[in-house]
């Protein structure tokens, strides 16, 4: 089962290095493409999977993610993404226990180690595809090829296609799959070198399924098939006798049955539908030909072949669609196709066993586990990913490595010129590496980043406005907003965020008209109808308003800050009940909404309701005790209830937490100023003046009460 004939490994032009060096070396590679994304923030996806995903926190019970999916909602539900990653949610959780919250440093340096680990064992993996199956005595693997395995590996180490995966905390999926994968082979190795061709495969046969239901599952069934691969090339020779001998036939059965079982849980696990996408995330899959989907493949080793283009998202019309026969990119997929064929026949016509069992796997490690994204099974969300090629790179590492030392040996005369590429490439390897892990520490770089490569992507203008948005800069995000409508004329969150940014700055008119669209176009959104209601409050539309937020709770039935802003319609029509109502409803939801129980307690104050208004501002404090907006409203009430010293108690309070807050100041004064401490009163009066001279009705009541004081003086005695 060993190979003694690579004979093109001791013309590689590297240093042959002991095994743990070897290791190490890879691994140091890694860490320094990297490295530098260790404290990073949580960008993209990572929102959704990480920070906004309660399955990461203590409080929910861990056994939710065996029934949710790898973003936190459950499986079975209609807008479930369909992705079943719990281990790796799982080290999410170890992440937030360990670091005691949210902080990213933690998932970011974990993702860095693994993929340096990974690295580091691709030279074990790389040894037994090239140089086939042998252990010393000590049961160690014995390395036939030790220069084109650690050239391999190191490549495999600074590919930049990887940053996604590495840089990206989601991508950690990729990383645990790649490793699991790693895993299987070598126990599936060793199981052979020991002899026990049928009885290991029953343990690793569980250790397997478990993976698959851990990581990436129909990834990591399709990976079998390198063992397969691999058992039927390397171990049995393509020989029937030796397959019949060792059990081959039987095996593969097992594997084959236990990955089915696996399958059939998991479907029934998710609600036994697939996951509904939409046509701007793939649109090659709701096309009438195939030849997209070809092009797909063409773009993805391209990516391989020279990774510079690099963007976290390809979809909405990053690739425009090939519709005609005539498009000069039909060049693209017709030479994918050549090259494929050209090294399977390069394989298939070798006469050294060497070169057709080393082509052979590289091709099978390079396809097989791209199979899940390639269309063929079921669709997928996306039009390119770049994580989904980590584990595929690893075949073409190979079959580059391979071809360098094949040229080394047949063009002996040219060495020291390929011996400089070799070192060339694997600088800008590293230094690409080290730009695009730079690129994803922060969303902000992240997204303009993406500019450059996909200027036709509406999300990519999307994600650049937000961001902008975010930092308080509209005015340039308007106009990444409005990009991404013209490029995408039914981008409904665009229009809805750009429809937000138009009402703060009172530009109502063409706001309503961009939320009215939106909602034409997704009439269950939401989160536009309730801003569309906000817009037509603001002008004066009441009832048109009223409509629009029922509308929005009719689609969202636990929707709090909806509640709020219909009490806000009703409260400027004075149905104080109906606003009331609506207010206690967004409590009800949201306990911690503070702005509906201060405004509860406003109204109640304002409608004469004094005792009503102080058990709401009372039961708002024991849900939200150091909310300084409620202490204040409350202390107000208290003061016209002429409960002096509870109501001073509230003010002082609130001031402790937000000393600078003028009004609290002022209303503070004015208790005083009744309650006859007149020399308190005219200090909060001048520290309210002083903090904003333009107070409402501060600067009369400051008068008034230095008159008073006059008038004291004057009548002393």
């Amino acid at each position: 089962m060993a190979l003694s004939d690579v004979y093109w490994d001791r013309q590689i032009p590297l240093p042959k290095l002991a095994p743990v060096q070897a290791k190490a070396t890879v691994a140091l590679v890694a860490l320094l493409c990297f490295i530098n994304s260790y404290d990073g923030e949580f960008v993209f996806d990572d929102s959704e999977a990480i920070v906004n995903n309660k399955d990461l926190k203590p409080a929910t019970p861990l056994n939710n993610i065996w029934t949710n999916d790898f973003w936190g909602s459950n499986l079975s539900s209609n807008s479930s993404h369909k992705s079943y990653r719990p281990l790796t949610v799982l080290t999410f959780r170890l992440n937030y226990l360990l670091a005691g919250g949210l902080h990213p440093v933690g998932f970011h340096v974990l993702n860095i180690v693994l993929h340096a680990v990974i690295s580091a064992l691709m030279i074990d993996v790389f040894a037994i595809l090239i140089g086939g199956l042998a252990y010393d005595e000590k049961d160690r693997i014995l390395n036939h090829a030790p220069k084109t395995s650690l050239l391999a590996a190191l490549l495999f180490a600074a590919h930049p296609v990887h940053t996604e995966s590495v840089a990206g905390i989601v991508g950690r999926a990729d990383l645990l799959c790649a490793l699991f994968f790693q895993l299987s082979f070598l126990t599936y190795c060793k199981a052979f070198n020991r002899g026990i061709y049928l009885i290991q495969v029953l343990p690793l046969l569980c250790m397997y399924t478990l993976i698959l239901c851990s990581t990436k599952d129909i990834q990591c069934l399709l990976i079998n098939g390198v063992n397969a691969a691999f058992d039927v090339l390397l171990i049995c020779n393509v020989n029937l006798n030796e397959m019949l001998r060792t059990g081959l036939l039987t095996r593969l059965a097992l594997m084959g049955l236990g990955g089915l079982s696996m399958l059939y849980a998991r479907w029934r696990i998710m609600g036994t539908g697939p996951p509904a996408f939409t046509e701007v995330d793939n649109p090659a899959s709701f096309a009438e030909n195939i030849v997209n989907y070809n092009y797909y493949y063409s773009l993805n080793a391209w990516l391989l072949l020279c990774p510079w283009w690099l963007c976290f998202d390809w979809s909405m019309g990053c690739v425009p669609l090939i519709k005609s026969a005539t498009d000069w990119r039909m060049v693209w997929l017709l030479l994918l196709w050549c090259i494929l064929i050209g090294l399977i026949s390069q394989a298939l016509s070798s006469t050294a066993i060497s070169h057709l069992l080393t082509l052979t796997l590289a091709l099978v490690l390079l396809v097989v586990p791209f199979l899940p994204a390639c269309n063929i099974f079921f669709r997928v969300g996306f039009v390119i990913a770049e994580r989904v090629l980590y584990l595929s790179s690893a075949g073409y590492c190979l079959l580059l490595a391979y071809s360098l030392g094949h040229c080394c040996y047949r063009w002996t005369k040219y060495r020291k010129l390929l011996c400089v590429s070799v070192l060339l490439l694997l600088c800008v390897y590293v230094a690409r590496c080290a730009l695009r892990s730079y690129q994803w520490r922060s969303e902000q770089s992240l997204f303009t980043s993406a500019l450059p490569v996909c200027p036709l992507n509406a999300k990519v203008h999307y994600n650049v406005g937000k961001n902008l948005a975010d930092r308080g800069n509209t005015t340039a995000a308007i106009k990444y907003y409005r990009e991404a409508v013209r490029l995408h004329p039914t981008y409904v969150h665009a229009m809805n965020n750009l429809g937000n940014i138009l009402k703060e700055r009172n530009e109502l008119i063409e706001a309503e008209q961009l939320l009215s669209k939106a909602v034409s176009i997704q009439p269950d959104f939401a989160a536009a109808w309730m801003n569309l209601g906000i817009v037509q409050n603001s002008l004066q539309k009441f009832e048109e308003a009223e409509q629009s937020y029922w509308n929005a709770i009719r689609f969202r039935k636990k929707y709090p800050d909806c509640y709020y802003n219909l009490g806000r319609l009703y409260a400027d029509q004075n149905r104080h009940v109906d606003a009331l109502n609506a207010w206690r409803n967004a409590t009800v939801l949201k306990p911690e909404h503070s702005l509906a129980w201060n405004n509860m307690v406003i109204l109640l104050d304002n409608t004469g309701n004094l005792g009503q208004a102080e058990l709401i501002g009372r039961e708002a404090l024991k849900l939200l005790p150091n909310d300084h907006t409620i202490m204040f409203s409350l202390a107000n009430v208290l003061g016209k209830l002429q409960k002096y010293k509870e109501s001073e108690g509230f003010f002082l309070h609130a001031l402790r937490i937000n000393p600078n807050a003028a009004s609290c100041h002022g209303n503070l004064a004015v208790l005083y100023h009744r309650w006859g401490k007149l020399e308190l009163a005219k200090k909060h009066y001048e520290l309210s003046l002083k903090l904003d001279p333009e107070a409402p009705g501060t600067r009369d009541n400051y008068n008034m009460l230095r008159r008073k004081l006059d008038q004291l003086k004057r009548s002393a005695p």
